[in-house]
């Protein structure tokens, strides 16, 4: 499914940004050697520094650890589960110049759904660091090769020559395996060749007008697609530099960026609207940035963000996979993606057309049940190179040789493409896409719980919120604060992954085979006016147990909505 133009000089396909190397070690190559770029810094953590001579030296070095220890005869697969370390970025480069992938492994995941990532993408090594020894350690005897920052490492990486190995990998290439979430059973691995990144890399250097003196700030996981492609490779292709977090936090934000002298950031999910719950002060304005891009911010938040800071958010449609574009400089719309082009459409589960979006007098949403469906590219898969091992879920995203986004969404009568919420089996928390089935097989072991039903609900600023719907063995009462303890002890399920809203259901919505309808219980929510007597529980960030859900906050919670301009979450 790669793109069939070669060389650095190929001619892009429409609207596609063109290949800026032959391939990425050719790229890491030229940065390491022209005499403008090379000196320059590629990477900075904390006070340490590497110029882009730097970079291509450790990447060397890797390269020749991974030839060392990878296998000759099956996949160069390299799993990674480190929080944002420049490690993490010199293995890329190892695997970039001899044609090995890095598998970014998710650190909110743990135990058998660790080791069911690295066995289902064939990983032969994987690096990873002390603080992340308890994710592994019921599984360890099972990984497989292990190297550890501070033990086992830097002996292996002190043994390991500096001398670039000089392969000329194949631009198509698997250069990254990236996971997300599109069915209850387990995360798919998207393929995410040499080209595709620099190609991506090279897009978003176009898009943020970036050059060798803009300095991107890296805080958002780099197993997701969004740091790597947003905040990462666009500095490769520009020459400039990045700073890494470990992680993302609201309080370091601005500290950071004024540290580096950030020009240009990524984020995906909620961290604006964190950012902008810390104190305001009259100079959060007296920053280096320049440009923000990432999605799922508000219309709200963004406006605020960009007027607090004073800089440019560009919040987009996008997924891992790649498959959907949308025409972003149309004239703006509160709430839509943009303007579809004529092979975007919205359609059932046969590939049939929705109708278009109605409205009544006060702008809200009036035919939901008609007019939300599936986002489809109908004019091919885009840059989508398919799923890692994956045959079944690459028929189902490509059928009919479209895209199938696994996205909902509507189109309104002059062709405007809303968001609509994500399949009931995707649920996406702070920018993590994550499946439901682990959650429900972990509550269904509840004692006490008969059926358990976990879907995604809209939040009141970005993204989803989790949500269980509960059916209770006879003559049982839900104890708020005793399935919170039980939830929080239960090792399989992490803290995004914990259900914010709960349902006692009576009667839940099935089908003629007795399958809970998790549409129906998307659709119905927390709303009190679609739900027939059902209690519903909350349980607020850091609270120790639940609550009843009372009608003052399903009004404060819609005004909320309103505030932030998702009104139309509340209607779907």
């Amino acid at each position: 499914m790669s793109g069939s133009t070669t060389g650095p000089h190929a001619a892009p396909a429409p609207g596609q940004a063109p290949l800026p190397a032959e391939n990425a070690a050719a790229l890491l190559r030229s940065n390491a050697s022209d005499p403008a770029i090379r000196d320059r810094p590629a990477i900075r953590f904390g006070a340490d520094v590497w110029t882009h001579a730097d970079y291509h030296r450790e990447s060397s070095r890797w390269a020749n650890l991974f030839l060392d220890r990878l296998p000759a005869d099956a996949p160069r697969h390299v799993a990674v589960l480190l929080d944002n370390l420049p490690e993490y970025l010199f293995a890329f480069g190892g695997a970039a110049l001899i044609g090995a992938a890095i598998v970014g492994l998710n650190h909110t995941r743990q135990g058998e759904h660790l080791l069911r990532d690295v066995t289902h993408t064939d990983c032969a090594l994987l690096i990873t660091e002390a603080r992340h020894a308890p994710l592994i350690e019921t599984v360890r005897d099972r990984m497989p090769p292990t190297l550890t920052i501070g033990d086992t490492l830097e002996p292996a990486l002190a043994a390991a020559a500096t001398i670039d190995p000089r392969l000329d990998p194949d631009v198509d290439t698997p250069w990254a395996l990236i996971f997300t979430s599109g069915t209850s059973d387990a995360p798919k691995a998207v393929i995410c060749s040499q080209r595709r990144l620099l190609v991506t890399g090279n897009r978003m250097r176009m898009i943020m007008n970036l050059t060798a003196d803009d300095v991107g700030y890296v805080c958002m996981p780099l197993f997701h697609s969004n740091a790597v492609q947003v905040g990462w490779a666009p500095s490769l292709v520009a020459g400039c530099s990045i700073g890494l977090a470990r992680k993302f936090s609201a309080s370091g934000w601005l500290p950071d960026v004024r540290h580096y002298g950030a020009t240009y950031f990524n984020y995906t999910g909620k961290p604006l609207a964190y950012l902008l719950a810390q104190p305001e002060s009259p100079n959060d304005g007296e920053n280096s940035l320049r440009v923000a891009f990432g999605n799922e911010g508000s219309p709200a938040v963004v406006d605020e963000f960009s007027r607090r800071f004073g800089i440019e958010v560009i919040d987009a449609y996008g997924a891992t996979e790649g498959g959907v574009a949308v025409n972003r400089d149309a004239e703006h719309r509160t709430g839509a993606l943009g303007k579809v082009t004529p092979n975007v459409k919205v359609v059932d589960d046969a590939g049939d057309e929705k109708p278009r979006a109605e409205f009544d007098d006060g702008g809200r949403l009036a035919n939901a049940t008609d007019c939300v469906g599936e986002i489809v590219n109908t004019g091919g898969v885009g840059p989508f190179e398919g799923y890692y091992n994956n045959a079944a879920a690459n028929e189902k995203t490509t059928r009919f040789g479209w895209y199938w986004s696994g996205d909902l969404g509507y189109i309104d009568a002059d062709g405007y493409l809303f968001f609509a919420g994500r399949n009931a089996d995707w649920i996406r928390v702070d920018g993590e896409n994550f499946p439901a089935g682990p959650i429900e097989e972990a509550i269904r072991l509840h004692p006490e719980v008969v059926l358990a039903a976990v879907y995604g609900v809209p939040d009141d600023q970005a993204g989803d919120q989790v949500m269980a719907g509960l059916v209770l063995a006879e003559g049982k009462r839900f104890d708020p604060e005793a399935f919170a303890l039980w939830l929080d002890a239960q090792p399989d399920i992490g803290p995004k992954w914990r259900p914010r809203y709960v349902r006692v259901m009576a009667e839940p919505p099935t089908t003629g085979t007795f399958k809970i309808v998790k549409r129906t219980l998307v659709h119905e929510k927390w709303r009190s006016d679609r739900i027939d007597g059902d209690a519903i529980f909350v349980r607020e960030r850091d609270a120790a147990k639940y609550r009843r859900f009372a009608e003052a906050d399903e009004v404060a919670l819609c005004a909320s909505f309103d505030h932030h301009q998702r009104t139309r979450f509340w209607d779907l």
